[in-house]
């Protein structure tokens, strides 16, 4: 199969950001001519033109902003390998961290935390569930992903899952709607929120049958985000970590009920056995959370 030139491309990738031949000819120190022959041998290859002129300016067809997108990717992992490898004092690769799409946004705060007085570091942040995240760091597409899920199964043996913290799963709401006597009279007198969250929903329903009760459940939902706006609007009461709402547990506009569930949530970090960590991850894996 023919294989892209990355010459060509890299050529093309300085006119797209200088905008015009006569700038990248001089940053690159080749002739005008010998970049318009590579851009055209690459449209050539592309099937399609890179640019449209436009008075004096030279304008990204639509084709030609696409592959400017994936040469910058391109060149900027290379860019990475390099910092990685030389291990250099004044680069640090970019530091992907993986989140599940439940897990509080405070709590990954809190993780990532110390990493942000770090000079020249970029970080990137994907959510998604646990098993395409897992499939991510075992491609080491992340360095580490945060969940609240033990990796299982024989072909997740490779993954090494530090337990990082432990939050209480409380009923949280605003102060004058958990004015009930018992917990379950409020478990299902009361609009319940519960996040899709595959632990605490398992942990809720066991508490539930254990009651002798059918709580009533009005909203479920998939972000923990939204499950703390729609708290705060007064649309119910959340089955929820308390570090979901430790801001506003602290300014008082949110509350938590008097009863206790005696449900927790552990938060993980998974990581692989790499020969190139990353190296701001084992500070961040040995800092105690302050939620």
């Amino acid at each position: 199969m023919e294989q892209l030139n990355y010459h060509h491309l890299r050529y093309f990738r300085e006119v797209a950001h200088e905008g015009n031949l006569s700038n990248a000819a001089e940053r690159l120190n080749i002739s005008q001519s010998a970049i318009s022959i590579q851009i055209k041998n690459l449209e050539e290859r592309l099937g399609s033109p890179l640019f449209e002129r436009i008075g004096r300016k030279l304008v990204l067809t639509e084709v030609g902003r696409i592959t400017l997108d994936y040469a910058d990717r391109i060149f900027s992992s290379g860019e990475e390998l390099l910092a990685t490898l030389k291990r250099s004092s004044t680069t640090l690769p970019v530091l992907r961290v993986g989140s599940l799409s439940t897990l509080s946004r405070n709590f990954q705060m809190a993780f990532l935390k110390p990493a942000f007085g770090e000079k020249n570091l970029e970080i990137t942040l994907k959510s998604g569930n646990t098993l395409t995240l897992l499939d991510d760091l075992r491609s080491l597409s992340l360095d580490v992903v945060l969940t609240t899920e033990l990796p299982v199964g024989e072909e997740n043996t490779q993954f090494a899952a530090q337990r990082i913290s432990e939050q209480p799963v409380c009923i949280h709401g605003l102060p004058h709607l958990l004015k009930y006597e018992t917990l379950e009279d409020m478990l299902q007198k009361a609009p319940l929120i519960l996040p899709n969250d595959s632990a605490i929903r398992s942990a809720f329903a066991s508490l539930s049958t254990r009651l002798g009760i059918v709580p009533r459940v009005m909203t479920n939902v998939d972000d923990m985000a939204m499950v703390r706006l729609i708290t705060r609007e007064g649309a119910g009461l959340a089955i929820a970590p308390s570090v979901v709402f430790a801001d506003e547990i602290k300014s008082g506009k949110i509350a938590t009920a008097p009863f206790a569930l005696d449900i927790s949530e552990p938060f993980y970090a998974v990581t692989i056995n790499r020969t190139y960590s990353h190296p701001v991850l084992k500070k961040l894996l040995n800092t105690p959370l302050m939620t």
